[in-house]
């Protein structure tokens, strides 16, 4: 069968590649792909977010199936068009793809269904978000409700960091339309976490937990950036808490997406902050996570091809999963500058090196061909991911390579997987 692969970040890699592996699959197309999945997949130059080219390209190279990676074609309607074309695809629909794309949507979802989340307002209006701060006294976070490739959510200290961050959104338009309204929420305390499901409409996989890192710096400091590295299993959630994730949030959900006439197909990632017992839903995504879709399928024995298909055609049966001991960690090696400006076109070396460390991948992100050189062409360019018998040893495998690899300004936390070690 033939898999056609949509986006080319370091999410979409590791989906083409553990793709290639399935003895199902005769060939891989990745669209638009990057300059490291080409050694998995036939890479065709077309964005990710032209849906009507990915349905036509698609159709014309008669794809078995379609993985869609990132969240902005999902809500843009990939997915319906693709079914309309006859051809199985996974991920949400439009309307199911809410979840994500409208952060207002998620919650009021939340609050109807008895999904527990932080306590929250929302505003369209600047003099009624500014009000509400005044309103509080201590910490809170200001969400901007579409999407912004993660850095719509800025966590404040005090009401004057609220405000600031209020005026940048409603009224300045740091966002542009995607921060249109803003969501002011509870700050909750605890550790984050993340756990995502492959759903068929009615039923779902759980995956094993994983914890991602989101602050740009050591020491979870900084501006949240699209994530700087990741690692599975996440041993915050225990055995029991996973149990009770699974029936608060994760069943809850698709019950509720089925109630209200939306059923929900593709990946489920809930993202939660969890204090001892207590669980919240710090947001939804509808696809998987980047980075933690790397060691999340690095973990993954099963072939991943036939469960996707069992999912995108709404049927799971009696699907499983079943996975390698041991940990697993991503390590996002980042272009100077990044979450904010940075350079792009800096000639990268040591990958060759990089890539011959055992029990290690490296996935690119933000990466293209320069003529013969491999070139950064984004702000989070390599996912450098090791696995082991445990999180110390897999870690080790993967800063042990990371470090063979350079360039100009090249930068990335010391301290993944920090709180497990």
């Amino acid at each position: 069968m033939k898999v056609l692969v949509v986006g080319g970040g370091g999410r979409e890699h590791t989906l083409a590649w553990k793709v290639s592996m399935s003895p199902l699959v005769d060939e891989v197309v990745c669209a638009p792909g990057n300059g490291g999945i080409r050694q998995h997949a036939r890479c065709v130059s077309l964005s990710a977010e032209d849906v009507d080219g990915q349905v036509d390209l698609a159709v014309r190279e008669k794809a078995d199936l379609v993985i869609v990676g990132p969240e902005v074609p999902l809500v843009g309607g990939l997915i319906d068009k693709l079914e309309e074309a006859g051809i199985p695809a996974f991920g949400p629909s439009a309307q199911a793809a809410q979840l994500e794309g409208s952060k207002v949507f998620s919650k009021e979802f939340m609050k109807r269904h008895g999904i527990p989340t932080a306590a929250f307002t929302v505003h369209q209006d600047l003099d009624s978000a500014l009000a509400q701060i005044d309103r509080k006294s201590g910490p809170c976070v200001i969400k901007a409700d579409g999407l912004a490739a993660g850095k719509g959510v800025i966590v404040c200290a005090n009401p004057d960091e609220a405000r600031q961050a209020i005026r940048e959104i409603l009224g300045e338009k740091r966002f542009g339309e995607a921060g249109s309204t803003v969501i002011i929420e509870d700050l909750l305390v605890g550790e984050e976490a993340s756990i995502l499901a492959i759903c068929d409409g009615k039923k779902m996989i759980p995956l094993i937990a994983a914890q991602d890192h989101k602050a740009a710096y050591d020491g979870d400091s900084g501006p949240n950036t699209g994530g700087m590295g990741a690692y599975a299993p996440a041993p915050v959630v225990t055995p029991a808490l996973h149990d009770k994730i699974v029936k608060e949030v994760l069943t809850r959900t698709i019950d509720g997406m089925a109630k209200d006439g939306t059923p929900f197909r593709g990946i489920l990632y809930a993202g939660l902050m969890i204090s001892g017992d207590d669980i919240k839903v710090l947001e939804f995504n509808v696809r998987f996570g980047d980075p933690e879709c790397q060691p999340l399928l690095m973990l993954m024995k099963s072939d991943i091809v036939p469960i996707l298909m069992a999912a995108a055609k709404g049927d799971l049966g009696d699907s499983a999963v079943e996975w390698h001991s041991g940990s697993s960690i991503c390590l996002v090696l980042a272009s100077g500058g990044y979450p904010g400006p940075y350079e792009k076109g800096m000639a990268i070396s040591g990958l060759d090196d990089a890539g011959a460390t055992e029990n290690v991948m490296v996935f690119h992100a933000g990466t293209k061909l320069d003529g013969d050189a491999l070139v950064t062409a984004g702000g989070r360019v390599l996912g450098v991911t090791g696995i082991g018998h445990n999180l110390g040893e897999a870690a080790k495998c993967a800063y042990d390579a990371a470090d063979k690899i350079s360039w100009d300004g090249m930068r990335m936390r010391r301290d993944i997987g920090h709180r497990a070690l």
